[in-house]
């Protein structure tokens, strides 16, 4: 790999560790380089004459589908973006329903809502993503889709789920932000359904600041992403760009060349990022197994996590919060579970009416199960590069917390 020597050459952050950002280097400088060697044209598309023939958006969908083992991929603003246009592509109308999990990041929801679609959230199983049974039994007459997350890196039950869409011949889309680079049974996580989307923001284990990708199944899908993202353009190669042909309205979320550049680095690191968050998870967890009271957080046969954090469940909401506490004053901390939930568990989201709505007796209410599980779960974030708290200071903490409970 190039510039191997300063792969992890980068500053360690405060807070919670973000992988990606943690292995910004000399590759991507060089990437970004390149296109002021050629040009500097920082826009995806056109200045022909300027640019050398340099496209690094396009070189990076280009890898990007060869890495999924997709035919096409499109580079878009953010993974909310991804996901919106995701939905625009199937062509969700207003008032289509879309079953999410209600442990999740808001913006899965807030996509389905801009789209005009009504978010169903689901109950969430002991892999903390969406539970199949949960999920068949809220698919109604007006249910378009299915978003399926794989949060903090553990794949969700993808077969139960796509055997479920198939059998109801609902779409399925993945909100794969966490999961990009892992699978299950050998399948990469963002190809099992009719569209994944992926985010890169800087919090992700491989990131271009902000961004995020579309995979496709159907070439119809892609094509009408294309165009929808890019304010209708057809791309229509028989004309110039100021003459492009339209078939539909659409928005803006192109993706710039400095985020390509970038994320073209990122995307050589992807695998070794991931085998060493497997490792680090692998080692917190062997520290921690031996302790009485604690669960790991269940994956599917066939899982290939990503890792991007260890989740355990503690015997109560009480010890979890200890737990949380006792890893904050050892100058480490947690992620997501429980200090930042009310971001990611729809149980909180009383800023969406849409969802609001659906719920009569009130949200706090409406999803017992996950908030039990949810409520006594700790996430540990893991470093790539080994920063933080070692998994033998990990175990320190955690245990005191215990032995207070």
């Amino acid at each position: 790999m190039a510039g191997s020597r300063n792969f992890f050459q980068c500053s360690k952050l405060e807070g919670d560790f973000v992988p990606g950002s943690e292995l910004i280097g000399l590759e991507e400088s060089e990437q970004v380089a390149d296109v002021f060697r050629n040009g500097g044209v920082l826009f995806r598309q056109g200045f022909e004459s300027q640019r050398n023939g340099v496209y690094k958006v396009e070189e990076f969908e280009r890898a990007f589908a060869r890495y999924m083992n997709t035919a096409d991929a499109l580079a878009v603003t953010s993974g909310t973006a991804a996901l919106r246009v995701a939905l625009a592509a199937m062509n969700l109308a207003p008032g289509q329903e879309v079953i999410i999990p209600a442990f999740t990041f808001v913006a899965t929801a807030e996509a389905v809502i801009e789209a005009g679609g009504i978010p169903v959230c689901v109950e969430v199983d002991d892999t903390l993503n969406m539970d199949p049974k949960a999920v068949e039994a809220s698919i109604g007459s007006l249910t378009a889709a299915v978003i399926v997350v794989h949060m903090l890196g553990t794949p969700a039950r993808l077969p139960e789920i796509a055997r479920i869409c198939d059998t109801k011949e609902i779409s399925l889309i993945e909100d794969a932000a966490w999961g990009c680079g892992g699978s299950l049974h050998n399948r990469k996580l963002g190809t099992w359904g009719r569209m994944g989307a992926f985010s890169f923001d800087f919090a992700k284990t491989m990131t271009t600041g902000e961004g995020g990708m579309v995979v496709f199944a159907k070439e119809s899908d892609a094509i009408a992403a294309r165009s929808w993202h890019d304010h209708g353009h057809e791309s229509n190669p028989a004309v110039p760009r100021w003459e492009d042909t339209r078939s539909a309205s659409g928005f803006n979320f192109r993706m710039m060349e400095l985020q390509g550049a970038v994320g073209l680095a990122q995307l050589a690191k992807l695998d070794t990022v991931i085998e060493k968050q497997r490792s680090a998870h692998a080692a917190i967890w062997q520290a921690l197994s031996t302790l009485e009271g604690l669960k790991l957080r269940n994956q599917p046969e066939g899982s290939y996590a990503t890792c991007d954090a260890l989740v355990f469940e503690a015997r109560d909401s009480q010890t979890a919060r200890r737990c949380r506490d006792a890893l904050l004053s050892a100058g480490g901390g947690t992620k997501i579970l429980p200090e930042a939930v009310t971001w990611h568990f729809a149980a909180h989201w009383d800023q969406m009416p849409t969802l609001v709505n659906q719920h009569p007796s009130g949200l706090r209410a409406a999803f017992p199960l996950s908030e039990e599980r949810l409520s006594r779960s700790v996430a540990l974030p893991i470093s790539a590069i080994g920063a933080g708290l070692s998994p033998e200071a990990i175990r320190s903490a955690v245990e005191s917390a215990l032995v207070s409970a």
